[in-house]
């Protein structure tokens, strides 16, 4: 599975959620753009990604997943 085809996937499953993704093969590092989702408990926004990515991860295209999450206001400025 290639980083673009992560991007892809999330980007058409959380329309509101920019999504960064670095990494190959089976391990990604997703940096996650939204109000939304970073308005969210941890473990909310994690359940809200990893239901896009289960089968996935079950059939073990995907392997490992890091997330960090982002407001747009911190995206920004974290340059």
């Amino acid at each position: 599975m290639q980083a673009e085809e992560v991007k892809r996937l999330l980007e058409a499953q959380l329309p509101e959620t920019q999504v960064e993704v670095e990494g190959e093969g089976c391990n990604f590092q997703l940096n996650l753009i939204g109000d939304e989702l970073a308005a969210m408990s941890p473990v909310k926004r994690q359940q809200q990604v990893y239901s896009h990515l289960n089968a996935l991860i079950a059939d073990g295209s995907i392997h490992a997943v890091t997330m960090k999450f982002y407001t747009r206001a911190a995206w920004s400025e974290r340059a």
